[in-house]
């Protein structure tokens, strides 16, 4: 028998005054309580009950034990019961991963809106442009980009799709120009970034003819970060790749300017991708649900922006 199921016997027989009843108790015979009994004593080389055929009575051993065991076991039936809480209240920490130009623009708005429903729930967010290891670095959830995903063996649940366009500064485009069509942009400026998801050497269109592939020339800046892009194109400095999501402030207040507004760049999903279906927490879950219902929303509303962004 475990030291637990042994302390247990023993607060059993403390608390209801006799072995028979504290067998009765926990549905086992009065020898196995008096056998564990024994066994604890022995284990500890003190006594901790004096008993005879009529009475019984705890030593002052006794009673300092009983309170340190009932303390443990209150202990272990609170951590049993929030345990058991977090599969259906929403309580507790989620660590997040997210794509930096998705998580600026998009995660952060879920969270607020999500902690207005559930204000108990608290959020470490991370923002880099990988897929991490969840498991090594201890992450509850990554929200990406990709084409596909890897065979994982984690739960991968797809929120929408969306894709990048190209934008440049009222300035910029004052003074050199728009491009009428993607060859055109061999006589421009073209700023690259560069990541493990756009090709630097090439930029591949999908328009009205089909997919279309142009070979870039020399650029001034390469930067690996959207929201970097964002402040390159603001400053003049020619023409970049803007994944919707940080280009809608911008198309909006007019500080960018969609070009080649009939083309845009390859459509990625976006996941979200945590380690486990099974017994899964009521705050991931709940999570997953909101965003399920959230970000295609926002997706939705953004695309809008952009598609309509360039057109008379």
């Amino acid at each position: 028998m475990d030291l637990f199921q042994t302390m247990r016997f023993f607060v059993a027989v403390a608390q209801s005054g006799s072995f028979t009843a504290a067998a009765h108790t926990l549905d086992t015979t009065t020898t196995n309580v008096s056998k564990a009994i024994t066994g604890l004593e022995a284990r500890l080389q003190t006594r901790l009950i004096n008993r005879t055929t009529r009475r019984q009575a705890l030593t002052e051993a006794g009673v300092r034990y009983l309170q340190r065991c009932e303390s443990i076991l209150d202990q272990v039936r609170e951590a049993d019961e929030e345990a058991g809480t977090a599969l259906t209240t929403p309580v507790g920490r989620l660590k997040i991963h997210a794509m930096s130009a998705i998580g600026n623009h998009y995660v952060i708005d879920a969270i607020a809106r999500y902690r207005e429903m559930h204000p108990s729930v608290m959020f470490d967010l991370a923002l880099t442009n990988r897929l991490p290891d969840l498991l090594e670095e201890g992450y509850d959830m990554s929200i990406v980009l990709a084409r596909d995903l890897p065979d994982s063996g984690f739960v991968a649940q797809r929120l929408g799709i969306t894709y990048s366009i190209l934008c440049a500064s009222p300035h910029y485009l004052h003074k050199r120009g728009y491009p009428d069509s993607p060859q055109a942009l061999a006589e421009h400026d073209c700023l690259r970034i560069v990541n493990t998801v756009m090709p630097v050497e090439s930029w591949v269109f999908e328009g009205p003819d089909g997919m279309e592939t142009v070979d870039l020339p020399l650029s001034p800046f390469h930067v690996n970060t959207a929201d970097a892009m964002t402040v390159a194109i603001n400053k003049g400095m020619g023409i970049g790749i803007q994944p919707i999501a940080s280009a809608v402030a911008g198309l909006k207040a007019g500080t960018l300017v969609r070009v080649l507004p009939d083309y845009h760049f390859e459509e990625f999903n976006l996941y979200a991708i945590y380690p486990s279906r099974k017994f899964v927490d009521a705050k991931t879950r709940t999570w997953v649900e909101f965003l399920k219902d959230y970000m295609p929303v926002l997706l939705a509303a953004d695309e809008q922006v952009a598609g309509s962004a360039g057109k008379p």
